[in-house]
């Protein structure tokens, strides 16, 4: 009976736990982009030209705030990487890796005759640079939280590429966003009687908290990405309150229920996150001019395939190689069969 008992509190949990989940606890599920990923499936491959933008996206945005340890830049130049040149099998040697690399200035790693520590060019050997010297350093920038490392955050996400993709172009547009001035509050306390005990008027103040400003988001112009908003699911006039430093995301994880004004079983999907939007129209200018145009959707496009790549660089050769592997076996399998049924076909079982 005491076994039953605490089987039948832990199914109550756990449906308490996924009614919450339900109530405004869930992100959004990430979406693919039109046409999905170039690299899923058996003989799927990744997009070099648009491994190469993605590149250059997180050079020139990301790079600011996300390190990337995992990487060195001579990995950009190896056989499956967007850089690849046939002529230079040692990446090393790469005269384009070479340069992107000394684009960059890395920290000597020993100090110099007077003990300081000089800056200068990276090579293709050096590790992809890191923006802050420590997490303690990313955290005191980016109000309290350290921005994750991007090396394999492709395989550390649920939704992969996805979600990435989703997360970098589901921030809420202008339109939907604005500020409003809170009404101060008028706190009564208790005061001084001014000498007159019996006159009960002075026995108290008021006391008027500063007027404030709030980010507030329009859940009526909130369109998520991927999921066509059935009429009502947001609320007759849903706003969602942003709080100061965080940003609204329908993919970011968290529970939006206490900071939004309407219905709490209709909170809107999704979390606030430290991040504000990074990506937008002109930001970036690609550098190939054979490039589509470089909006918002389009650069997450790109970056999520780079960060997909970086989180697998071999996945080209793997593919590449497993494909004559698995004819081989085939072909073997057949092969040992015939030569067993030959071996003991006199043989009586």
């Amino acid at each position: 009976m005491k076994a039953f008992r605490i089987l039948a509190a832990g199914l109550a949990g756990l449906s308490l736990a996924a009614m919450a989940h339900a109530e405004g606890g869930a992100a959004a599920h990430p979406h693919e982009p039109a046409g999905g990923w170039e690299f899923d499936g058996l003989l799927g491959q990744f997009d070099m030209p648009s491994v190469q933008r993605g590149y250059q996206v997180y050079r020139e945005v990301c790079s600011s705030c996300h390190s990337m340890k995992l990487l060195s830049y001579r990995n950009l130049g190896e056989p499956g990487g967007p850089f690849f040149d046939p002529e230079y099998p040692n990446a090393n040697e790469n005269p384009f890796v070479k340069a992107l690399a000394a684009d960059v200035e890395i920290q000597s790693p020993t100090p110099n005759d007077i003990g300081d520590y000089d800056f200068r060019p990276a090579t293709p050997a050096d590790q992809f640079r890191s923006p802050y010297a420590n997490d303690n350093a990313g955290r005191a920038a980016n109000n309290g939280a350290a921005p994750p490392d991007l090396s394999v955050i492709v395989k550390a996400r649920h939704g992969g590429a996805s979600y990435v993709y989703s997360l970098l172009s589901g921030y809420p547009s202008e339109d939907a966003i604005s500020t409003r001035e809170v009404t101060p509050a008028v706190v009564t306390t208790a005061a001084s009687d001014n000498g007159t005990p019996d006159d009960p008027s002075d026995d108290v103040a008021e006391v008027s908290t500063p007027a404030v400003m709030q980010t507030v988001i329009d859940m009526s112009k909130v369109h998520i990405p991927g999921h066509e908003a059935a009429e009502g699911e947001h609320g007759e006039a849903g706003v969602l309150i942003q709080p100061a430093g965080q940003f609204y995301n329908p993919f970011m994880a968290g529970d939006t229920t206490p900071q939004y004004e309407g219905d709490p079983r209709k909170s809107p999907a999704g979390g606030f996150l430290a991040m504000g939007p990074q990506l937008a129209p002109g930001r970036v200018t690609y550098t190939d001019p054979k490039a589509p145009e470089a909006t918002t959707e389009q650069m997450a496009h790109d970056v999520a395939q780079f960060l997909a790549w970086a989180s697998e660089p071999k996945q080209t050769n793997r593919k590449s190689l497993g494909l004559p592997v698995m004819i081989y076996l085939g072909i073997l399998t057949i092969l040992l069969w015939f030569s067993y049924k030959r071996i003991w076909r006199k043989v009586e079982h």
